[in-house]
Parts: C-alpha cells; structure tokens; sequence
C-alpha cells in the first residue's frame, strides 16, 4: 500500500538531494537573514547573559548526530502535506514580523520552518527523529523585554538577599562592612564605599534560561526516564538562582580590588565560567536519580549474587 501524501525515493542521499537541499537551505537564510542578526545583536550585547545562543544550536546539531545511525536506515521521500508547515511558518513569521512585531514569535515561526522543511524533504520518520533536537534551538531565542521586565524585580531581590548573606559569612575573612537595600549591596572596605547594582543582568533570568538549557541537554544525554529528566528540570530553576547568588558574590569581592571587574566583559565571563560547576550540580543530580532506580537486568544480578552467596543454595 502506498502513502498518497508520499513520494518514495531512494533511502541514499543523492547529490540531486544534496543540491536541492543547499539551495533550500541558502533561501531559508535569505529569508530569515534579518531573525539572525537581530538574534546575534541580542546575544552579543543588547541583552548581556545571552551568549549560551551560539551553543544551542551546536548541542542540537550533536543530538541529530548522536542518531546518524538511525536516520540513514529511516525510510526517505517527499511528504507533500510537511509543505503545509513549511508554508505556515512563513506567513507566522511575516505575521509577527509586519502584524505585531515580536521577536520570539518570529524566532518560534523560524524553527517551524525548520520542522516543516524536515517533514516536506526527509519525511515523518525523519522529524520523530529530530523532534528534539529542534524544539531545543527555542532555548537559543531571546525572551521578550515584556516579559524579562515583570520577572526580573523579584529574581534582583532574590539575588541581592542571597548574595547579601554570602558576603556577610566572608566578611570576617576580607574585612568589610556590608549593607543590603532592596538590589543595591554596598560594601565599605578600607574607609571606601562600594556600591553593587543588581541590574537585570545579574537578576538571574538570563541564567534561568541558560540553566534549562544546560538541564535539557543533559537530562537528553544523561537520563534513561522521562521521569528522571522532568525532574532534572525542574532542578534548572533553584540550581541557576543559586549559582547567580554566588556569581554576585564573587563580584563583590573582585569589585575590592577593582570595581571595574563587577561590569562590562568580567561580568559577562564570571556567568559564563559558572556554567561549569552548574553542569557539576546537574551530573550529582544525574547520578543520585540513577542510584534510586534499579534496572531489571540489575536486579536480576543483584539476587543471583545474593543467591550465590547463601549457603546450602546452588544458582542454576
């Protein structure tokens, strides 16, 4: 029985395919060509803490990869009606674009696309492949500032609090005096007063996001359960509210010696390098979920041993 929808086609890639593709994909660029500079503007420096956007992309390229195997055996052809996505992810984009201007519905209309392209050129098969990959590129899009305003407040108290009693402990150990009003920490250290804003940047939304990322990827790389990795996530939030405490600690303490260091490039790299011990937290998490399951295979093993080990019994 054949798909009425589907046009079969040779499972090897062909260079007519190859060709076709490029030519796809470089009309896609051309089209979509504006979303990317605005979206590298905002990671680069109109919205500081968003750099983690050029390496979503390449985590979702590696996942595609990590199943080469199983979309070169997939069964490949044309899909007509996935030209329906295609086409609907255009006049989204045109709509957030021209109707009402919204960066992260044009974002959004942009991986639709993608999707659309996936199911029109390889099929079905090929997009329950790359479902995930392609709904990780979202983490790679700017949130709206509408939206950033209303949360951040909050996240900036939170962050000033918590950073206000890690500085507190350390005290005695620099010799400092501390105060804390609503998100501005002032230290005064050698008869000098240093006032920290907690700014929007060092609210720690933009960590929040960069942390789901991070938690994404590893509860795809990591974790065996869907249990296992909707529990990692929402280990994102309190993981990235508690680095970011400890990120504008250790910016008042660098600002001591220069109160450049609690701004501009130095800001920037302290958040990145906090990315490291975070994916730690998220491993520790990874491994104390694992520990709490035991497969069948190892249960079996486990009462063999158990078995064994007991006298006056024999194991088959």
């Amino acid at each position: 029985m054949t798909n009425a929808g589907a046009q079969p086609a040779s499972s090897a890639v062909s260079w007519r395919f190859i060709s076709a593709a490029a030519v796809v994909a470089l009309a896609f660029l051309l089209l979509y060509f504006r979303w990317f500079l605005q979206q590298d503007r905002f990671s680069r420096g109109a919205m500081e803490d968003w750099g983690h956007a050029y390496i979503i992309p390449l985590i979702s390229g590696y996942m595609i990869w990590l199943k080469r195997d199983d979309l070169r055996a997939a069964p490949k052809f044309t899909f007509w009606p996935g030209l329906t996505v295609v086409l609907s992810g255009i006049a989204a984009y045109f709509f957030f674009l021209i109707g009402i201007s919204n960066h992260l519905g044009q974002g959004l209309s942009v991986i639709l696309t993608i999707a659309g392209l996936v199911i029109f050129l390889l099929g079905p098969e090929a997009f329950r492949l790359t479902f995930v990959p392609l709904a990780y590129l979202v983490f790679a899009i700017t949130l709206p500032e509408q939206v950033m305003n209303q949360i951040t407040f909050q996240l900036k108290l939170l962050a000033s609090a918590g950073a206000g009693v890690l500085l507190t402990l350390l005290a005695p150990i620099w010799g400092y005096s501390i105060t804390v009003e609503g998100n501005t920490i002032t230290l005064l250290y050698k008869a000098a007063s240093i006032p920290l804003n907690v700014a929007d940047a060092c609210s720690g939304m933009r960590m929040v996001v960069a942390f789901f990322a991070l938690g994404a990827a590893v509860a795809v790389f990591a974790c065996k359960h869907w249990w296992q990795r909707i529990a990692l996530l929402l280990m994102a939030t309190p993981v990235a509210l508690f680095m970011n405490i400890i990120r504008v600690g250790v910016l008042g303490i660098a600002s001591l010696y220069d109160p450049a260091l609690a701004s501009g490039d130095a800001h920037m790299l302290i958040g990145t390098l906090l990315l490291i011990p975070g994916l730690g937290l998220f491993l520790g998490v990874v491994w104390i979920l694992n520990k709490i399951v035991l497969e069948p295979s190892a249960a079996v093993a486990a009462m063999k041993t158990a078995d064994s080990g007991t006298p006056g019994r024999r194991t088959p």
